[in-house]
């Protein structure tokens, strides 16, 4: 697909996702003003997770489901690539989870981290992301219709389970569905609940690139979209405030108008043409795993230099911070691993 079509508006808009996600870490706006930092940070910004699984949908789930036998091996490589990553990064946050007090003291509290709450807070996508692309797999083997079913039913059980769970949460008999999901997994926003039904998105807008017959047929106006995106962040916005005015989320990760946005702003993206240096798209992952780590970071250097206030307390200031840092270091880490490439294949030559 990459080799035939430009993404530059996926391309580029992975990086403000990954910018996206610190922000819902750090709340830049609650130093002004907390309910404006909760439209921002936990309504608006809470498209960066959904986008990430829509691309993967888009990218290696539609060739898999769509695609011809020479595609399918695309999906086993994510799969492997993803676990591999996810062990590794587990591995490197070891001693800011014993630092934290976070490191697993049961058995089954270690499998809940491992497989749904992720082994750090912000690695919970790991599991979910690689979950959901099996469960959509299982589902679709000979048609749409199951994982279309499935993966509606749960994000619509997912929703009463976060931001509008003060709804059911004293409901005889619903009350209990719902603590036995929290017993293996602290939030319904993981692989089962929350992934499937944006890879299943992602998936279903790629088809047209690999069906003739819709292939270039489908004109859809970026005006349209623009109208249709407006609305449904409206919605999201009101579904956010009322939920969060009236004290009944568990969580904020989950909201019934999240899923037209998707469609409208993914759909819009799809549009950009153009290409968008390699590097951008390179550094997305990096800013994504590294964050948390330099946000210890800056707190612990805010608090030997005595500026705390400054750099944490303002957390618009931290936000920044942690962003430019962040965004740096994955910089960084490719030039030396460009350069790292470069060295070994000079040595094979000799």
């Amino acid at each position: 697909m990459a080799g035939k079509k430009q993404f530059a508006g996926i391309d580029a808009f992975r990086l403000a996702a990954a910018f996206m996600v610190i922000a819902i870490h750090t709340s830049p706006f609650s130093v002004w003003n907390e309910t404006a930092d909760f439209l921002f940070s936990y309504c608006l910004c809470r498209v960066a997770v959904p986008f990430f699984l829509m691309t993967t949908g888009y990218f290696v789930l539609g060739p898999y489901i769509f695609g011809n036998t020479t595609k399918k091996r695309g999906l086993e490589k994510y799969l492997v690539k993803n676990t591999a990553l996810y062990l590794a990064v587990t591995f490197l946050y070891l001693p800011l989870s014993l630092y934290a007090g976070n490191f697993p003291k049961s058995a089954g509290e270690g499998f809940r981290n491992f497989f749904f709450d992720g082994t750090f807070y912000h690695l919970w996508y790991f599991p979910a992301a690689v979950t959901g692309c099996i469960l959509i797999v299982l589902l679709a083997r000979k048609s749409l219709f199951p994982a279309v079913i499935f993966s509606g039913a749960a994000y619509v059980i997912g929703v009463f389970g976060d931001s509008c769970y003060g709804m059911i949460k004293d409901v005889p008999g619903i009350n209990a569905v719902y603590e036995g999901i929290f017993s293996f997994s602290s939030y319904t926003r993981n692989g089962i609940f929350f992934a499937p039904l944006f890879l299943l998105m992602g998936a279903a807008l790629a088809r047209p690139a690999f069906c003739a017959k819709s292939s270039g047929k489908e004109k859809t106006s970026p005006f349209s979209l623009i109208c249709g995106m407006v609305f449904s962040a409206g919605g999201m916005f009101l579904e956010g405030f009322f939920t969060y005015s009236r004290d009944l989320q568990k969580h904020n990760s989950m909201y019934f108008f999240l899923i037209p946005l998707m469609y409208f702003l993914f759909r819009l993206l799809l549009l950009v043409p153009g290409r968008v240096p390699l590097w951008i798209r390179k550094s997305t992952m990096p800013v994504y795993i590294l964050h948390p780590a330099v946000l210890v970071g800056v707190r612990g250097m805010a608090k030997a230099m005595g500026k705390t206030e400054i750099f944490v307390e303002n957390t618009f200031v931290c936000y920044l911070l942690v962003c430019g840092i962040s965004f740096v270091l994955a910089v960084l880490l490719q030039k030396m691993f460009q350069y790292s490439l470069t060295l070994f294949r000079l040595e094979d030559m000799e």
